[in-house]
């Protein structure tokens, strides 16, 4: 890996149990969909036959973890990050001064790719994506989001098309 992705990340050494695997799962999941599951802290993407290949990922503090059914509308490389208004009211110490957002790359906190989820043609500013510090993954991090290993969601990013069902449950 190279650029912004290899100097964020190039100390943090994954841990075996953090790797992504291919993982039985319950007939009734279709393939060539994600699925969340919050209390294992994994991601499931679907594969034909019972199989899904199992990621760990940082979910939304207690509280901002949404549950629902979106779409994968948008898909982007090194994206681009604005913190929400409702993340500078609650700690603008932290978020007012990205108001104007922050470019790509380095320490931007959606990390190498984003998924956007939409509900029909609402964008509902919830994503899964990278993050510089993976270090956080397998625990309540995000203030909403799902939060991936840069090296995992790249892997996702090029497996995911655009209309992809998202299942966070």
């Amino acid at each position: 890996m190279a650029g912004p992705a290899f100097s964020a990340t190039s100390t943090y050494q994954v841990p075996n149990h953090l790797q992504p695997r291919i993982v039985d799962i319950r007939d009734r999941f279709r393939p060539n969909e994600i699925h969340v599951d919050p209390g294992q802290f994994a991601l499931y993407w679907t594969l034909p036959d019972g199989k899904a290949i199992r990621y760990s990922v940082g979910i939304g503090t207690a509280g901002r973890y949404k549950s629902g059914t979106f779409r994968i509308r948008r898909k982007a490389e090194w994206p681009s990050w604005t913190p929400t208004k409702a993340m500078i009211r609650r700690e603008p110490h932290i978020y007012a001064k990205h108001a104007s957002g922050m470019k790509g790359g380095g320490m931007n906190p959606l990390g190498a790719r984003a998924l956007y989820l939409y509900r029909g043609d609402r964008d509902t500013y919830l994503r899964i994506h990278g993050t510089p510090k993976p270090q956080t993954v397998a625990a309540r991090v995000s203030n909403g989001c799902v939060r991936m290993i840069n090296a995992h969601v790249i892997d996702l990013y090029d497996r995911v098309p655009n209309g992809t069902r998202v299942v966070l449950h």
